[in-house]
């Protein structure tokens, strides 16, 4: 086996996360690898903890309930907000994701969930909370 992943690796690998039902949400097999930094926020942290101390070659499927994975969906995460405070170059259509600034620059998502005359029900959940997901990794390379 080769080096072994570390909270601070560079690596390449090819990644899925899909519902324990299985359904995608994201898999770069039949694609080229990804390359990402350990800790630089391209995979939830939920995620890179299941790496650590993975090895060059090694193939492995995890489970994570949705606890483990991106928490529990949250009610107050759901907002309705004014149809004239939304982008205004931005189609309005359900379950289209929004960007929305935050002070300080920062910007987030969140998913179109209900449209009506005067406003739009906005969920600001992470798209796979409440959800238990499999997560499967193969490690090409560590460096």
């Amino acid at each position: 086996m080769g080096n072994t992943v570390c909270a601070d690796s560079y690596l390449t690998l090819y990644y899925r996360v899909a519902t324990v039902e299985g359904e995608d949400f994201v898999s770069t097999f039949g694609m080229s690898p990804s390359t990402l930094q350990m800790g630089g926020g391209q995979l939830a942290e939920c995620l890179e903890q299941r790496l650590i101390g993975l090895s060059e070659g090694e193939r492995r499927v995890f489970e994570l309930t949705a606890e483990e994975a991106f928490g529990a969906r949250n009610p107050r995460l759901l907002e309705r907000i004014a149809r004239t405070a939304l982008p205004a170059d931005v189609a309005l259509a359900e379950n289209a994701v929004l960007e929305f600034s935050a002070p300080g620059g920062a910007s987030f998502s969140g998913f179109l969930r209900q449209l009506d005359d005067t406003h739009a029900l906005i969920d600001f959940n992470h798209p796979l909370a409440g959800k238990a997901i499999r997560f499967e990794v193969d490690i090409i390379a560590v460096l």
